[in-house]
């Protein structure tokens, strides 16, 4: 009972602190782009994590961030490729990233009042997962211009969010960009479904476990050898971070 009233208090933080912030990021729009709209969404992340942590209990902990430093130090371009478990991530990286992001997702998130309506005046890449060879070079084409802006590109290659110790088929986007633009790929495995499951409702105290890999370049490899080295180390990663999910299972 703890737990459900917990869940609901954070569902009440998110809706009311989503509101102010989508209406500033809509009305910012007129006048600003990039940078300046990103820091509203990244203040509203922030606070949707601290409502996590300080109302359902929530909490973060963090491997590999020397490979995050390191690329944002050298100016290197970045192809994100996390796991998939919660929307919790989505807050994650968007308010911990040391650089602004660009999210492919689903154009029927652009439907969703005040959250939606913000990320259609973002640099986001939304795509229609109906009309595949459409989506794939909308990805390829709108994901170079998002770098050249100097944001790095993030995608879930699983496509949507799968169970605790579950693993979906890996998309090719990703890899298919990183080949293209000749930019590296950053392995990220999250156990956000410890806490936050896809299945139930009701958001568990906790840890999550968030891992990023070192970089795994393009060069002399095509996208599904790419892909399929990315898919080898995140999900090697998740039975590391989280072996009682995946007891009795190999990557």
């Amino acid at each position: 009972m703890l737990n459900l009233i917990r869940t609901v208090m954070l569902g009440v933080w998110l809706t009311t602190t989503v509101v102010p912030v989508a209406l500033s990021i809509v009305l910012a729009s007129a006048f600003v782009r990039g940078k300046a709209l990103f820091a509203f969404a990244r203040l509203w992340c922030q606070l949707a994590l601290w409502g996590a942590e300080r109302i359902a209990g929530v909490h973060a902990r963090v491997h590999g961030w020397d490979h995050v430093a390191s690329a944002h130090a050298a100016n290197q371009r970045l192809v994100i490729c996390a796991k998939h478990q919660s929307a919790w991530e989505t807050f994650f990286f968007l308010a911990t990233m040391p650089r602004p992001l660009a999210y492919v997702f689903k154009k029927e998130l652009l439907w969703v009042p005040f959250f939606g309506w913000a990320l259609a005046r973002m640099d986001m890449v939304h795509i229609d997962r109906s009309a595949r060879q459409q989506a794939s070079r909308k990805v390829a084409e709108q994901g170079r211009l998002m770098m050249d802006r100097g944001n790095w590109v993030i995608l879930f290659p699983e496509g949507t969010r799968g169970p605790r110790g579950g693993q979906l088929p890996y998309k090719l986007g990703a890899a298919r960009l990183a080949v293209a633009t000749d930019t590296p790929v950053l392995p990220v495995a999250v156990t956000s479904a410890r806490c936050w499951p896809k299945a139930r409702w009701v958001i568990e105290p906790g840890v999550i476990d968030v891992s990023f890999g070192r970089p795994i370049p393009p060069q002399g490899r095509d996208a599904q050898a790419l892909m399929d080295e990315v898919e080898r180390w995140i999900e090697a990663d998740m039975r590391r971070l989280d072996p009682d999910a995946y007891r009795g299972q190999t990557a």
